[in-house]
């Protein structure tokens, strides 16, 4: 498993940002448009994508899109919730 060199310690430290952008560009959308459907910002959306940022609301959306898991790497409490 490659380590995100952007990412701190947290569980976004092995997301593979590259992996998710090209999920999101096959399925015809981006992180923008993920932001405006979610009410937040861009940032926080590049920011959750990257790996600095763990928003849920915004990994939830990824997965619930049908992003494989092993590109979000998803902190605990939201692996548990799926299981």
């Amino acid at each position: 498993m490659n380590v995100n060199a952007h990412a701190g310690r947290a569980a976004g430290r092995y997301r593979d940002p590259w992996e998710i952008r090209k999920f999101l560009s096959l399925r015809g959308t981006n992180m923008l448009r993920i932001a405006k459907e979610l009410g937040k910002y861009p940032q926080q959306v590049q920011e959750t994508v990257r790996g600095t940022r763990n928003d849920r609301e915004v990994l939830a959306k990824l997965r619930d899109m049908g992003c494989p898991e092993k590109y979000l790497s998803l902190p605990e409490d939201m692996k548990q919730e799926n299981a």
